[in-house]
């Protein structure tokens, strides 16, 4: 057996962002997933440090999905000069030419913003990347297909659908040949067995090494009824015609929101108020979702048709520029703007946030997860005020969230998807998780299956 592989935790280590696994076979390395640290200015600071393997080593570079806690630190790295392959899935692919345009725009925009009024700690504040590195990186991507293995120098890497978004994917990874071989596999992002939109992530027969992802690996989604509280949410708004405000990803909830909030509608639960996606990013990705119909239950001959479409609701306005966007803010209510990002770490959800959060007749309805450090931690632990672009917003709207929307499996669905392995992996290493949800798995799965478990600090490197 070859002593000479290791991994390395570069990222997603004791925190749920900049996923980064290095796989280094024989002196040749490996990049699976390569993501932004978001969230708290110590963890964003991560971002700025170099990357530390010579970029000459790095081969190639695979990808479990396209959101940008594992794939927004790639046109970064192609300014500092590589160069080589990325492969990813069809609609990963398809994704990222929106998302990292998007982020490397964002990037610029916050610099020049922080320019405009001062309150970056660097002066000129600069961007992480610009938009000319993305459309370098973008270049760069070569698209496999689920369950054809690519076959590379010593090893074969292999794609299977992991429920959690569009594209998204479990990467397996066999290195050697004949009799010695070892197979890794890379969970990326595990998807739900219960999704309206995303079939189930794929069972895995065998692993010598797992590596698996743990975002909400120490507690259940509760079993409250997405529909009970948006209807909730949308009559309280109508009858105090306030705005309701949600924070989502551009690529996966929000064409869940909006799948659901047209079901309400269509039932007459509630009325027919207009829905602002404020996204440029989102209205494009739900065209791809049009595009990928094999991979989600949505019945795509209806995704095209606005009248009919599960994810078009009957006054869906798709805001595209940024004079739009400003308008929204002093637009009166009942209306819903979704609004990205989803952590509300960046991108135009804070200039919505920072008009409506002192108004009581408004609500912000938070559907997925919120890091450490982030506003929407803040605002979900009940702060007071925060601060947004350096200014301090009192917060009066009310604060709601959902956690049956998440894209994540929860412990159960984890542990499900765990006891379908035929043998224990060698070792299982708990990654992408806040330390108290890293270890609740952790226990959970010594408990449960008896296996060997490590949870790996940020910059661990260990011999496989």
């Amino acid at each position: 057996e070859d002593k000479n592989t290791k991994i390395t935790f570069l990222g997603a280590a004791g925190t749920v962002t900049g996923s980064r696994h290095l796989l280094d076979v024989q002196g040749s390395c490996y990049l699976i997933d390569c993501g932004l640290f978001q969230g708290s200015s110590k963890l964003k600071e991560r971002n700025w440090k170099p990357f530390p393997v010579s970029l000459e080593q790095l081969e190639a570079i695979f990808l479990t999905h396209a959101h940008i806690d594992h794939t927004g630190y790639i046109p970064a790295l192609v300014a500092q000069g590589f160069s080589g392959p990325i492969y990813a899935t069809e609609a990963t692919c398809e994704l990222l030419e929106i998302l990292l345009r998007d982020s490397a725009y964002l990037q610029e925009q916050e610099a020049a913003y922080a320019n405009k009024r001062g309150y970056a700690k660097h002066h000129p504040a600069l961007p992480l990347y610009t938009v000319n590195d993305a459309e370098r990186a973008l270049k760069l991507l070569r698209s496999v297909s689920y369950e054809q293995p690519l076959m590379l120098d010593h090893m074969q890497v292999n794609w299977v659908p992991a429920g959690h978004l569009l594209g998204s994917a479990i990467v397996e990874i066999t290195i050697g040949d004949g009799t010695s071989r070892t197979k890794v596999v890379f969970s990326g992002d595990l998807g739900r067995y219960t999704s309206d939109i995303m079939k189930p992530p794929r069972s895995i027969s065998s692993a010598d090494v797992l590596i698996v992802e743990s975002t909400y690996g120490d507690r259940l989604h509760e079993d409250e009824s997405v529909d009970d509280c948006l209807t909730e949410t949308i009559q309280k708004i109508v009858s105090e015609r306030g705005v309701l405000l949600i924070p989502s990803f551009a690529v996966g909830r929000t064409q869940q929101i909006l799948y659901r909030v047209r079901r309400l509608q269509d039932r007459g639960l509630v009325p027919k108020i207009p829905v602002y996606i404020d996204s440029p990013m989102a209205t494009s990705s739900t065209h791809i979702y049009c595009r990928f119909g094999d991979e989600h239950n949505l019945s795509v001959d209806l995704l095209m048709d606005d009248k009919v479409c599960p994810l078009n609701c009957p006054e869906t306005h798709f805001v595209k520029d940024v004079q739009e966007s400003k308008e929204l803010n002093r637009m009166p209510g009942p209306a819903i703007v979704i609004s990205a990002s989803g952590m509300c770490s960046g991108g135009r959800i804070l200039h919505h946030l920072k008009w409506r959060l002192p108004h009581k007749s408004n609500t912000v309805l938070f559907v997925g997860y919120q890091g450490n450090g982030t506003n929407g931690r803040r605002l979900l632990d009940g702060a007071k005020e925060i601060s947004i672009h350096g200014e301090r917003i009192p917060v009066n709207a009310d604060i709601v969230s959902v956690s049956a929307l998440s894209g994540h499996a929860d412990q159960a669905e984890i542990m499900r998807w765990l006891s379908t392995f035929e043998s224990a992996p060698k070792t299982t290493f708990i990654v992408h998780g806040e330390p108290e949800s890293g270890l609740g798995l952790k226990n959970k799965i010594e408990e449960t299956l008896d296996w060997k478990v490590v949870v790996p600090k940020n910059g661990d490197c260990i011999e496989i």
